[in-house]
């Protein structure tokens, strides 16, 4: 049976490493993000019946990296309020308080290898976003449609070579496959990524990884960041890129590289 990298857990969270080729819950058949979770809390504590797990957030099954749960209601009622901003950058610079419910939008920086060399080392990219319910995928609309969202984000490159760079990401926006999307609209789609265009092949899943993850603790609302290890299908690029450390400097625009808590 496979099991989950735990990377946090309390009484209110339980923060995972998911591995690429998992869902995150609703599949027909098979292992989930949320069934695994359960399994492990409830083996872990020797508890009886159902276990509690809730899903606040979502990382699409391809993708490998950092994702949340909630361990109680409490916890999952306010993560969710967090991660249902629409505009999390601006929230963020409103700076507002968070209410009993909780409001303090999460940051999520991931780490991709695209394909091609971008135009530029760093940018910030707002379009808008539609589902194509016939091709099963999303597609940038280039006016704004009854039918499409704001999808921003930001991005730093890391490091490349000939055929690849490879990029840390801060969604700003929380929309279906965006940044997959936004970079193969521009004809720098994720490598392995064959449903928006890879022409390439990936040892497991695509190469996206949810690398930071800052959130605000749902009962002690202090900040909490936590760190996911690259897969072993990163392997090919671990020399290319650079230190952890170093990572963390040239993001630090997007996280700050020592935040109050750290995992």
């Amino acid at each position: 049976m496979l099991e989950l990298e735990v990377l946090f857990e309390d009484n209110h969270l339980l923060v995972v490493n998911k591995p690429a080729g998992l869902p995150t819950m609703g599949a027909e058949s098979g292992d989930t993000v949320h069934s695994l979770a359960a399994q492990y809390i409830k083996q872990k504590y020797n508890k009886p019946g159902r276990v509690f797990i809730g899903i606040v957030s979502r990382l699409d099954a391809m993708t490998s990296g950092a994702l949340v749960l909630a361990r109680t209601s409490k916890a999952a009622s306010r993560l969710t309020k967090q991660f249902a901003s629409k505009a999390l950058r601006d929230q963020q610079q409103r700076k507002a308080k968070p209410d009993q419910a909780g409001a303090v939008a999460p940051r999520k920086v991931y780490l991709a290898v695209v394909e091609g060399k971008l135009d530029a080392e760093a940018d910030h990219w707002t379009d808008q976003i539609r589902k194509d319910e016939s091709a099963h995928r999303m597609r940038l609309s280039p006016t704004t449609r009854a039918d499409s969202k704001t999808a921003e984000l930001r991005y730093q490159s890391v490091a490349a070579n000939r055929a690849s760079t490879t990029v840390a990401v801060e969604l700003l926006t929380g929309r279906k496959h965006q940044i997959r999307t936004q970079f193969a609209d521009r004809d720098h789609p994720i490598l392995g990524d064959r449903k928006y265009g890879s022409h390439f092949k990936f040892k497991t899943g695509i190469a996206l990884h949810s690398w930071r993850l800052q959130i605000e603790h749902p009962t002690k609302r202090v900040p909490m960041c936590f760190e996911a290890r690259l897969p072993p299908s990163w392997d090919q690029f671990q020399n290319e890129l650079p230190t952890q450390a170093t990572l963390r400097q040239l993001t630090a625009n997007f996280i700050p590289p020592h935040p109050p808590e750290m995992r």
